[in-house]
């Protein structure tokens, strides 16, 4: 991760980020740059997401989805653009270039984000209870008894009541991602992000993990979607985001951009999806 600067005077290390603001996305990141050496991967992209909204983002591999789920969610940074989570300014942008906050203002970030892995990342020696439990332990202080009340009511809430003690070797594909969708759920995140978290499921499996997130869906979670799942977005999605070669080619109301999109380069990219 680049060197990290300190802001302003008023963001600094064991202090609060910005005075409390109001009425704010949940997500907000503007006119975010990226490049890895000479590859320009993110070009200028804005996207904001509010409460209890479900955004989908779609396109062809290589598009930039994941690096910008990357810079979201701090595993990678920001070359120039803005990022913030509700009133926590993460990174605001000074002459073209991403300057972000320090340590404090990354900790306060990080509560508010869970983000879901493709390849499930669970720790192959812990239990599912453990690996649902421990990031509770460990960095939020929570006691020992009370986190793994925590983790039970959610791998219950998973579908894994009895998988409590199974490592993740014992687990199936579509188990292990449930565990590691419990894991992201456990701090109680204002937003969840989730890149391509049904790519290494076979199609059972798959819509295992599709049913945990429609529920989610349906209690208003806030949610950003990498998939190329069409049909899971065009149902579940409030919007839906169309990403090529680093840039938003169009975004809109998910039935809309699935079934009538504006763009021509969107109409040839869902042609080769079965929408069945």
């Amino acid at each position: 991760m680049a060197q990290q600067e300190d802001m302003t005077s008023a963001i600094k290390d064991g202090g609060s980020p910005l005075a409390p603001k109001t009425d704010l996305p949940l997500l907000d990141l503007e006119h975010a740059r990226k490049s890895f050496e000479d590859n320009e991967v993110l070009k200028d992209i804005s996207i904001q997401v509010g409460q209890g909204e479900v955004v989908a983002i779609i396109g062809p591999s290589g598009g930039g989805k994941s690096t910008l789920l990357r810079c979201c969610t701090l595993l990678e940074t920001l070359d120039g653009g803005s990022l913030a989570f509700g009133d926590v300014q993460v990174a605001t942008d000074r002459d073209g270039r991403a300057v972000y906050g320090g340590k404090a203002v990354m900790r306060q970030a990080k509560q508010h984000f869970g983000l879901v892995f493709q390849n499930f990342n669970l720790f192959p020696h812990y239990t599912a209870l453990r690996n649902v439990a421990d990031s509770l332990i460990s960095v939020q202080k929570m006691p020992k008894a009370q986190a793994n009340e925590r983790a039970r009511e959610l791998l219950d809430k998973m579908g894994l009541a009895g998988k409590e003690d199974m490592v993740p070797c014992d687990l199936s594909g579509g188990q292990q991602q449930r565990v590691a969708i419990a894991r992201a759920l456990a701090p109680s995140p204002d937003i969840l992000f989730f890149d391509e978290p049904t790519s290494a499921l076979d199609p059972e499996l798959t819509q295992e993990v599709l049913r945990v997130i429609r529920d989610l869906a349906a209690e208003h979670m806030t949610m950003v979607i990498v998939t190329h799942e069409m049909g899971f977005a065009h149902d579940v999605a409030d919007r839906i985001v169309f990403m090529d070669e680093g840039v938003i080619v169009e975004e809109g109301a998910a039935a809309h951009l699935i079934d009538d999109p504006n763009n021509a380069r969107t109409r040839a990219f869902l042609a080769t999806y079965d929408q069945e």
